[in-house]
């Protein structure tokens, strides 16, 4: 038995554990969430936005609905980046980040640009000074904010060379938080502009990358990726 094929018996094992953890994780959390999200699948079924997709229940419930086509999307990508003369893993990896950061960040993003009672009416707020907010926030509203830009911070190195340290991530994150915060601001949403969801956000999205550092695309054109050598013509 060769050395690669002792070494990717233990690869594939670790797979399909990763991929049994994941399903798993995903099952236990629609267990937990079923009955909220039922709440909201007889609204979003029949096309009605008041009630679906201006709620969280139906943003999740619509996001998780997705998945499978996310999961198509990604493969349809790779596929055709495969036929192009990409190599398998880049462009896989490619694939998926690039589906990865739009799935598990616009929700959240739908989520955070969502109006309050009165947009329009109540005066514009802006909170700046750092952890006052954060006291109020709850659990639930820290959780929420870590995951804003969890997804951009894992998939973005993994897409852009150019962002593959933790000083940049962290500034990706905090880059995009501001800009949110500001245009729920100029929008008159009626929600808060606070710097601490910028902290928090920003905090979401280093935690995130590291998570990901083995698959960091370190290069612009990984060896992976170059094209394949077009074959010797015959004879």
């Amino acid at each position: 038995m060769t050395h690669d094929a002792s070494s990717a018996a233990p690869r594939r094992t670790r797979r399909i554990m990763l991929l049994g953890l994941a399903a798993l994780g995903l099952a236990g959390g629609l267990f937990v969430l079923r009955r909220p999200l039922m709440m909201s699948a007889p609204r979003c079924a029949a096309g009605h936005w008041h009630g679906c997709y201006d709620t969280f229940n139906g943003v999740v419930l619509m996001t998780l609905v997705a998945l499978p086509l996310a999961v198509l999307v990604a493969w349809a990508l790779a596929s055709w980046r495969h036929r192009t003369g990409l190599g398998s893993a880049g462009a896989w990896r490619t694939s998926l980040a690039e589906v990865g950061m739009i799935h598990g960040t616009v929700p959240f993003l739908w989520l955070t640009m969502m109006p309050g009672l009165a947009p329009g009416v109540a005066p514009r707020r802006v909170s700046l000074v750092p952890l006052r907010d954060l006291v109020t926030m709850g659990a639930g509203g820290i959780i929420g904010n870590l995951l804003v830009f969890a997804a951009l911070g894992f998939f973005a190195p993994m897409r852009f060379a150019a962002l593959a340290s933790v000083p940049r991530i962290l500034a990706l994150g905090v880059g995009c938080s501001v800009l949110v915060e500001i245009a729920q601001y100029v929008l008159w949403l009626d929600r808060v502009s606070s710097v601490d969801d910028v902290l928090v956000n920003a905090t979401g999205a280093l935690l995130a990358g590291p998570a990901s550092r083995r698959w960091w695309r370190t290069t612009e054109r990984t060896p992976s990726d170059r094209p394949r050598p077009a074959p010797a013509p015959a004879g």
